[in-house]
């Protein structure tokens, strides 16, 4: 999907969207959020950095999960963690 030198963005064959438009960890807590973006691995979804509990960040550092996608409408793009890289698709 990617082209560039991350293994982990050029491995995404198909984007995972999100299946609902919330955070489910802010769900159970909650909590707000200010963005959402969705585990390329697992499907889930959680808020972004600029939210106050980082719920994608923690997620990623968490499982080893690498990549996102935003969940945000007309936005079309993935970030991988541990490359800090960013690809559009």
């Amino acid at each position: 999907m990617a082209a560039g030198t991350c293994a982990h963005l050029d491995a995404i064959t198909a984007v995972t969207h999100a299946k609902r438009h919330v955070c489910d960890e802010c769900v159970k807590i909650g909590a707000t959020w200010v963005h959402l973006r969705t585990c390329q691995q697992c499907g889930g979804t959680r808020c972004c950095d600029n939210s106050p509990n980082r719920h994608a960040s923690k997620h990623a550092h968490a499982t080893k999960h690498p990549v996102i996608a935003s969940a945000e409408p007309g936005e079309r793009w993935l970030y991988c963690f541990p490359d800090d890289e960013m690809a559009e698709y």
